[in-house]
């Protein structure tokens, strides 16, 4: 039982690593997109630099978008409890299938974690949803038929 609590304990900080590394790289892109915009020089033709200033502006929102993403999807992450072993598919539950194994926490998609493909789901993805009506035992279609081995 420590085992899997230890292995979902792991998958959930996999999981915060990634969104803390994408939180990095986008508020890098807006600072950068900042920098570009006060860099704009005003030249002869105004309406080059109106046009440049614009744009950077947008890139720098555009980026402000994702970063409170990212920053959202952190504080999902960090409040779900992995030290329950679940016996439903939930937020915080890993899903041992016959082909496939997942993890309800964050949307990040295929991962490789210990050298195990995990697929990152979030709580609210239509196929959370699906899996989150089933119980081990359970059938169900994820690129062809799957059966849900283990919860945990």
């Amino acid at each position: 039982m420590q085992e899997k609590i230890s292995y979902k304990l792991l998958l959930k900080q996999h999981c915060e690593q990634i969104i803390l590394e994408r939180i990095a790289v986008t508020q890098r892109a807006m600072n950068d997109a900042q920098a570009a915009a006060n860099e704009e020089s005003k030249s002869s033709v105004g309406d080059k630099y109106e046009t440049a200033r614009a744009m950077s502006q947008l890139e720098k929102d555009m980026h402000a978008r994702q970063l409170a993403a990212h920053q959202q999807d952190l504080q999902a992450i960090r409040a779900i409890n992995v030290q329950t072993i679940y016996f439903l598919p939930v937020a915080g539950a890993f899903v041992k299938a016959s082909t496939v194994s997942f993890f309800i926490g964050a949307g990040l998609g295929k991962q490789t974690v210990n050298e195990e493909d995990i697929i990152f789901l979030s709580p609210v993805s239509p196929l959370a949803k699906q899996l989150m009506q089933k119980k081990t035992g359970d059938e169900f279609e994820f690129k062809g038929k799957n059966n849900i081995l283990e919860i945990y």
